[in-house]
């Protein structure tokens, strides 16, 4: 069970004052982070223009590896990056500064292609699945069980039909006996129920500005590191049941 940090992801820059777009300003983001008690760091590393670039993952986690020396650095593929396979695909291909995991969604068509590539460089793979359909897809490769982990992420917004969707996912792995580690986690107004959810099912969570910018009484928080804090605190609790 770990609680992982996602500093920025697709946001725009004024969703927050402290969002993180630049490599060094992910840097020392990811550090406060890492001191507010985050295990793990997910990043999408952004170009001269501030925007999200695959082409970027080699200064920014060099950069964040510099600030947080042994924590594993992760970045998402997400297809709307580059926007196009072929260059998702070479970008992934040139990195020569190399992240831990990369995250990879299951919805997207290539991620089979994308899968394989990663494996292929030697960077794990974060599987990415949103709705019962992507973990379907996910159980049906024949290569499923090579992952890092499996990350539950839900974006719908009411909270019953994000936990509906969660527990559906949930119940495809075990039916495919799936042993790989479980990372859930929500996005905006699911963000807090679900780390109290994931803290219970004994699964890791991840927070920061890339899923919601509140902590769990509905105000804004300050900055990444005290949504981490805010995690890491029900983490530290007994698991109810």
């Amino acid at each position: 069970m770990i609680v992982q940090a996602c500093i920025n992801g697709a946001r725009a820059r004024d969703f927050h004052p402290a969002l993180p777009l630049t490599a060094p300003a992910m840097a020392t983001d990811a550090a406060a982070c890492v001191a507010a008690g985050a295990a793990e760091l997910h990043i999408h590393p952004r170009g001269a223009d501030g925007r999200e670039s695959l082409a970027a993952v080699d200064s920014t986690v060099l950069a964040v590896r510099h600030a947080c020396p042994g924590t594993l650095v992760g970045v998402s593929t997400g297809a709307w990056i580059e926007n196009d396979v072929a260059r998702t695909r070479a970008a992934i291909a040139a990195w020569r500064e190399l992240p831990d995991y990369a995250s990879v969604n299951l919805s997207e068509t290539d991620a089979p292609a994308v899968m394989e590539l990663l494996r292929q460089r030697g960077v794990g793979i974060e599987a990415g699945l949103a709705t019962i359909a992507d973990a379907e897809r996910f159980i049906g490769l024949a290569d499923h069980g090579r992952v890092l982990r499996v990350l539950i992420e839900i974006d719908i917004q009411d909270l019953a039909a994000a936990l509906d969707e969660a527990s559906g996912i949930a119940a495809v792995l075990e039916r495919a006996e799936m042993r790989r580690p479980i990372l859930l986690h929500g996005v905006d107004a699911t963000v807090w129920p679900f780390v109290e959810l994931a803290h219970n099912k004994r699964w890791s969570t991840r927070v920061g500005l890339e899923d919601g910018k509140t902590l769990a009484d509905g105000t804004t928080a300050k900055d990444n590191a005290q949504i981490v804090a805010a995690a890491v605190s029900v983490f530290r609790q007994p698991p109810a049941g």
